[in-house]
């Protein structure tokens, strides 16, 4: 995380009334405009990993990464502030993630060896907290591997290196905890969705950096950490990393364009409010759970299929939704193209309606 920054972690989504729901595809490869362009320099190789030479295996593994990393160094109009970042393509292009170089007056960047350069901001896509920077290139500099995150498993090894707390160049390791979470960098945040859960700690400054496997693959952009609501404090071994699949679908676009063109993901159309019993009573609804359309998007999903304003949505296939957390949960599985059944009340009236999901714009 940005070090003046400490995000917090909603499960589910924790969205707001008026926020378009959408989602993003899982789609491995680039998926985008334009292409990677791999290092040509030497890097080292990780051996084979075994019962027995784990530790040699970590340190092949880190010498290979460690040369990608490097610290962003941000001046904004309230201060400064520390981030990660990781080259991804030979051409100077480096990934690290929004909030880092949010407001950015000027940014530079530390490579592994010490070396300060002057960095400018490519284009950002503030709802996944991607952000790409570009400094001139360095004969030989090494780029890091994208790996395929779709390959993940729970309970693999895995390390985070970066810039925690301003110290260069450290990792930390641990495990995928879990997989395909939903989360959010609360109100005003961008909400990630398909993010991987590992508890190799990632504090402040270490994001934008790199989660690797045991093979030295690039498999995550570690972004945030979960806080403790209890104690409003970040949770130990509970951090969260944007998966390589949509680093690698969304970064081409941005070197190419400045900007996202194709978000790919899946979008309802609609603008929603979470139903209680408060609200049930206030307008009268049939139901005291589900989530109100307040607002049907024209030209969308929903109102191609007929959703109108006013209808309850109380569940999508067989999954019930209660809120709209689950709603957007239950989206997160979902692709553009796909059709899913609504059921819902309008009135006392209970309807199925089948809907064709959309494809959200860039900057919805």
């Amino acid at each position: 995380m940005l070090l003046v920054v400490l995000l917090a972690v909603i499960f589910g989504v924790g969205l707001f009334a008026g926020w378009q729901f959408g989602r993003t595809s899982a789609a491995s490869g680039t998926g985008g405009v334009g292409t990677l362009e791999p290092s040509t320099a030497p890097t080292a190789t990780v051996p084979a990993l075994s019962s027995n030479n784990i530790e040699a295996v970590r340190e092949a593994v880190i010498a290979k990464v460690k040369p990608a990393v490097v610290q962003v160094n941000v001046t904004t109009g309230n201060g400064g502030g520390i981030g990660s970042g990781v080259i991804i393509d030979r051409r100077g292009y480096i990934v690290t993630n929004n909030h880092v170089v949010s407001g950015a007056q000027s940014i530079q960047v530390v490579l592994y060896d010490g070396t300060k350069l002057t960095a400018q901001l490519t284009g950002t896509d503030p709802a996944d907290d991607l952000a790409v920077i570009k400094i001139n290139p360095r004969p030989n500099m090494v780029v890091a591997t994208i790996g395929d995150s779709s390959k993940l498993q729970v309970g693999q090894d895995v390390l985070a290196v970066g810039n925690p707390l301003g110290i260069t160049q450290s990792v930390t390791n641990g495990i995928v905890s879990a997989l395909n979470r939903t989360v959010s960098e609360g109100q005003g945040g961008s909400t990630i969705p398909g993010a991987i859960q590992t508890d190799a700690p990632i504090n402040p400054g270490n994001s934008g950096g790199a989660l690797v496997d045991m093979q030295g693959n690039l498999i995550g952009i570690p972004t945030l950490t979960a806080i403790d609501p209890e104690f409003n404090t970040p949770a130990n071994g509970v951090g969260f990393a944007i998966p390589s699949n949509r680093v690698s679908f969304i970064v081409p676009q941005i070197i190419a364009n400045g900007h996202v063109t194709h978000t790919g993901r899946a979008a309802l159309g609609v603008q929603v409010v979470s139903v209680d019993q408060r609200l049930a009573a206030q307008d009268n609804l049939a139901v005291d759970h589900g989530v109100l359309i307040a607002n049907v998007l024209p030209n969308g999903a929903a109102a191609a299929a007929g959703l109108k304003a006013g209808d309850v949505i109380v569940q999508i296939g067989n999954t019930q939704v209660t809120d709209t957390n689950t709603l957007g949960s239950i989206l997160a599985a979902h692709n553009p193209g796909d059709t899913i059944a609504v059921h819902i009340y309008r009135g006392n009236q209970q309807l199925t309606i089948n809907v064709k999901l959309g494809e959200l714009q860039p900057g919805s």
